[in-house]
């Protein structure tokens, strides 16, 4: 049986549903309508396109495909329009159902096409890598990236269901793994003092793919996950802006090599290092505690410095036009302590920039 997490909105509630198999019988009760398309890339689709094709047949379904070229240099406009033209183009109706097929560019692009194709229909998240497991999946966050930012044009818009095969795991490069490892991480940093251990104990075996670890972080990520974005769904609160940390730090990285350098997750990665030490700077954390995170991220194998093409100039330009911004202001979420993160927007620019520096190598 799968397991099953809820994310609770009140006006809404939908399932996270973790399996090594997710089979027809799972699948038919969630989705509305019997006509679907699914987005996917030419990566997944030779790997799990015909998979999926048969699960909805045999759920009764009726099924189209859309293929998009693979990469976050792709999250765009341009090819937000394709996924467009071809609903039109094949006359879906308002009554049909988007299933996106991969990783977070893909479920980003697919459900801001959910959320805008005639004002809205149905989606449902079918994550393939790591990091699209355990956030860009949860939440209901869509959207494009634009040459001057990351996810600027996008709106929330939640999925009936969440369905994720572990299986589909198993062929993730090491590299897009690890730095699904870096969201996983993360959640212990700002929320679950508890898992961080957790994950301190057990990082060997999550390294090696050891299935019921893996499940168990999944399963604890989203369930983290659902719990913020239930209490501050729109980022209204200031407690659901907790899931950004080292975001403002990565997406400058990423904007900067203009989607084609380090992957979501490594940049995030080196963007919890920067906050971190900023929030030893500050005098808000232990020495011990962000000697903690740097052992883990060096263990899992990301990287721990802005890469050498990222010119401070642009870097920095990048991360004042960050969309967590606000009038100006910088938002950083740093931490007070393992499993405890907090808003700050009073942190000086000199302060910022001689903890920045370090990393510029």
């Amino acid at each position: 049986m799968p397991k099953t997490v809820v994310l609770d909105l009140g006006h809404t509630q939908y399932p996270i549903l973790i399996s090594d198999q997710i089979i027809a019988d799972d699948i038919q009760p969630l989705i509305r309508h019997k006509r679907v398309m699914i987005v996917t890339n030419d990566v997944i689709a030779p790997l799990y396109l015909s998979h999926w094709q048969e699960k909805l047949l045999r759920a009764g379904l009726t099924c189209s495909t859309c293929i998009l070229p693979d990469g976050e240099r792709h999250k765009n406009s341009e090819t937000l329009s394709k996924i467009y033209s071809q609903l039109l183009e094949e006359s879906f109706s308002r009554n049909s159902t988007i299933i996106a097929l991969g990783g977070g560019v893909i479920g980003d692009m697919s459900g801001f096409v959910a959320a805008t194709y005639q004002r809205g229909i149905d989606l449902v998240q079918v994550p393939t890598s790591l990091l699209a497991c355990v956030d860009s999946s949860v939440g209901g966050k869509t959207g494009i990236n634009h040459p001057l930012g990351k996810n600027m044009i996008g709106a929330f818009y939640q999925p009936q269901a969440v369905l994720i095969e572990m299986k589909m795991l198993s062929t993730l490069p090491d590299n897009e793994y690890k730095a699904g490892l870096a969201e996983v991480i993360k959640y212990g940093c700002i929320i679950d003092r508890d898992f961080f251990c957790w994950l301190e104990a057990n990082i060997e075996k999550l390294m090696q793919r050891d299935s019921d670890v893996l499940s168990y972080a999944i399963q604890r990520s989203c369930e983290l996950k659902a719990q913020v974005v239930a209490e501050d769904e729109k980022e209204t609160l200031g407690v659901r802006a907790l899931l950004n940390l080292g975001h403002t730090f990565g997406h400058a990285i990423e904007a900067v090599q203009k989607y084609q350098g380090l992957k979501h997750g490594e940049a995030v990665a080196v963007g919890i290092l920067i906050a971190s030490d900023l929030s030893k700077a500050l005098g808000m954390v232990s020495a011990e505690d962000v000697g903690r995170i740097k052992y883990l991220i060096e263990k899992v194998g990301l990287p721990m410095e802005i890469p050498k093409d990222v010119a401070r100039a642009p870097f920095w330009q990048a991360m004042r036009r960050d969309k967590k911004n606000d009038q100006g202001q910088v938002k950083f979420i740093l931490l007070k302590g393992l499993g405890n993160a907090t808003l700050k927007t009073d942190v000086s620019v000199e302060d910022v920039e001689t903890i920045v520096d370090i990393y510029f190598k």
